[in-house]
């Protein structure tokens, strides 16, 4: 068992792609499941999520180094850059010392604790990473919705707004598809004597609420796009209803000149 004799232990948490092989991981010395849960360097562990984050704990930096680099034949969509989350966790006899103020107190560091630890974690670095790009998304579209106050100049962007449509469609889909951030880890139905210190995490890193902030975002982003997505194929069925009636106005020109130029020669 990892981190028997110690009273401090720091997790940190990398958001290191958009999706983890874990059946690769079918042969390693595995400790616990779901989430599952193995041994790493030389006194650690790491918490592995299918939905791209790794969470190590008690793991020095050059093993940390090590092992994201032996990570990264099974990372799918790897990113280039990580996100990263820390926590600093103590057993709660020595939570009263003056270098633990800031700890989260835990009563033991066993496996299901770590797990719990590492769920909400892996959650809040996952909310971390799509607050950031919906920011990124506010900043795109807030130059659409400038432009449609000030007469619409936008009739180019139709594939921009298609673009800010699938990103929170994507986002959607991974947030509630993969992570299910809302939804409590599957170990707590085997284990529910831990529901305490989930819950008690989840407040801490205000999940619930980071969670609905961001659906409010992508709603907002979403619907914004839609509208403007209206207004121009609006305008463009308008347009093409107005070359319908200038080629029939051409037509009738065209029909009259005949008509008069036969009546001359008549």
């Amino acid at each position: 068992m990892p981190f028997a004799e110690q009273q401090n232990i720091i997790g940190r948490g990398f958001y290191i792609g958009q999706r983890l092989d874990i059946k690769a991981f079918e042969k390693a010395r595995r400790l616990a499941t779901s989430p599952l849960i193995i041994s790493a360097g030389s006194q650690g562990a790491a918490v592995l999520f299918r939905y791209g984050v790794v969470v190590l704990f008690g793991l020095s930096t050059s093993e940390e180094v090590a092992f994201l680099k032996d990570m990264q034949g099974f990372i799918i969509d790897p990113f280039d850059n990580y996100e990263v989350e820390e926590i600093n966790l103590c057993l709660t006899i020595a939570q009263s010392k003056p270098e633990n103020s800031g700890h989260m107190p835990l009563d033991e560091f066993n496996l299901p604790r770590l797990q719990v630890v590492a769920s909400v974690l892996a959650k809040s670095e996952i909310l971390s990473h799509y607050e950031a790009e919906v920011a990124q998304s506010f900043d795109r579209i807030e130059p659409l919705a400038h432009d449609l106050q000030h007469g619409g100049r936008f009739m180019h962007k139709g594939r921009e707004l298609l673009a800010h449509i699938g990103d929170v469609l994507m986002i959607q889909g991974r947030m509630v598809g993969r992570v299910e951030i809302c939804e409590k880890p599957e170990l707590l139905w085997e284990e529910p004597q831990y529901d305490r210190l989930y819950l008690r995490m989840a407040e801490e890193y205000e999940l619930i609420e980071r969670h609905r902030a961001l659906e409010r975002k992508l709603d907002l982003v979403s619907k914004t796009a839609e509208t403007l997505l209206d207004l121009l194929q609006n305008r463009r069925s308008h347009r093409v209803e107005w070359y319908i009636v200038i080629l029939i106005v051409i037509e009738i020109l065209l029909t009259i000149y005949e008509l008069w130029g036969q009546h001359l020669l008549g």
